[in-house]
């Protein structure tokens, strides 16, 4: 199933320490050779700071217990610019732990910086060195420590670029440490102020959605609300344009989370409209089996597409944990559709092709029936279901197809009343414009006909 693997294609949009827990996911579920996955492990962290980590998978790549030299001497050096970074950063970093002092910042950073310089002596390349210790603690693998540092660097910064660069530091750092209640909020934070900078270019913005919409999967599938916010955010226009444009397999965990969220299953018709978009640059089992169903109406092909999902969706590092949840929504949509278009369901012929037992698929059926309501009837004898259909008459349907005709036209007279009073107040203005032209030359007049009797 590498077929269907998006960690290759994932891996430029996240930060190497993001990269990792889905190396170490695919190596578990023995997607690639192991061999392959250790070099890609080293590969992956040689170029950051975590030492000992690295030489451990040294270790295991070469089949030896000694390291070279340079891993002895890179360990020495990382300490020693730790110990430097924690000196120049001491000051400052008891001012503003002070209760009082943070008390005393406000939104302004500007004052805050000259609150800092004036009564304690912090001076802006503090502040900076509070960025570089935190990234560089980030680098080691203290996560903690790196979320503190670029938390309040963020705070004090006046620098737009750094700020940015500071949030998604910290966004990470809070991920790694599962936190995810504080990552959530910083993911949404982060969400505003890209969508309010005026980035260089428009390729810029839309790079920088397209990490967050990837930065995303870790906490929408980790907190609470994420099945919900998941869905309001992908779906808002910009980032269905970020989608199509830069990242189309992000849409998996978008169906992923429609089909799951039965809450939302009013978003299917907006999904279904954005997976038929993308299906010439992006299809798998997961949007093909929704397309299946509402685009072909091809039920054969949506069972064997259901099918697949299990086995992409187990070996997939954010959807493991939705397997059954996909697979009962999924099965339920199946039904639904199925039995809007047919009026007499054989039980037997829906159980296969919802890949159940017998016994436990009938069961499923009438459980089914029973909980949505659905006004059908169980016929014992023939093994069936026997669905009423129920057509609403004619005049009903013209009811529903024109009920928004009364408030289209409200709003469009309030627009014509609006523009008719505007055009009026101007043409009044335009009228006593003309008045006080016209009555300025009489009030002349008398002046000129004076000096004309002078002469």
């Amino acid at each position: 199933m590498s077929d269907y693997d998006l960690t290759l294609r994932m891996i430029s949009s996240l930060d190497r320490q993001l990269v990792f827990p889905l190396l170490e996911f695919v190596s578990m579920k023995r997607v690639y050779k192991e061999e392959d996955m250790l070099k890609a492990k080293f590969e992956l962290l040689s170029n950051t700071n975590m030492v000992d980590f690295t030489g451990e998978l040294y270790k295991q790549i070469h089949d030896t217990d000694d390291l070279p030299e340079e891993f002895a001497q890179k360990r020495e050096d990382v300490i020693r610019r730790l110990e430097e970074s924690e000196q120049k950063t001491e000051h400052i970093r008891e001012v503003i732990e002070n209760p009082e002092v943070a008390g005393s910042l406000r939104q302004d950073k500007i004052q805050n910086m000259k609150l800092l310089r004036d009564s304690y002596q912090c001076t802006p390349e503090m502040v900076q060195e509070l960025y570089n210790y935190g990234q560089l603690q980030y680098s080691c693998g203290n996560y903690g420590g790196s979320a503190d540092m670029l938390f309040h660097f963020s705070i004090l910064s006046t620098d737009p670029e750094l700020t940015l660069s500071a949030m998604w530091g910290k966004l990470a750092s809070e991920i790694l440490l599962g936190n995810w209640e504080v990552a959530y909020e910083d993911m949404f934070k982060l969400k505003e102020t890209i969508d309010k900078t005026h980035f260089k270019t428009p390729t810029d913005q839309l790079q920088q959605r397209s990490w967050l919409l990837h930065w995303s999967l870790f906490v929408f599938f980790n907190h609470p609300k994420g099945r919900d916010g998941i869905v309001d955010t992908f779906l808002l226009p910009q980032y269905i344009s970020t989608i199509q444009n830069a990242c189309p397999w992000i849409l998996r965990y978008l169906t992923a989370a429609v089909v799951t969220n039965r809450r939302r299953r009013n978003m299917m018709q907006d999904l279904v409209k954005i997976i038929e978009q993308v299906a010439y640059i992006y299809r798998d089992p997961i949007t093909e089996f929704v397309e299946a169903l509402y685009v072909d109406f091809d039920f054969d092909k949506a069972a064997s597409k259901l099918e697949q999902c299990e086995e992409v969706l187990e070996k997939d590092f954010f959807l493991t944990g939705a397997v059954e949840d996909f697979v009962e929504n999924a099965r339920f949509f199946f039904a639904e559709v199925y039995c809007r278009i047919h009026k007499r369901i054989d039980m037997a012929g829906l159980t296969k092709k919802l890949n159940m037992k017998q016994e436990e698929g009938e069961k499923w059926i009438v459980k089914l029936i029973r909980d949505t309501r659905i006004d059908a009837k169980v016929d014992f004898k023939d093994n069936s279901v026997i669905m009423n259909p129920s057509y609403n008459p004619v005049y009903q349907q013209v009811i529903e197809r024109t009920k928004a005709l009364v408030f289209r036209s409200q709003v469009l007279n309030g627009a014509i009343d609006k523009r008719g009073s505007s055009s009026a107040k101007k043409d009044e203005q335009q009228k006593q414009q003309n008045k006080k032209q016209q009555q300025k030359p009489s009030k002349r007049q008398p002046e000129a006909s004076v000096a004309v009797a002078a002469q």
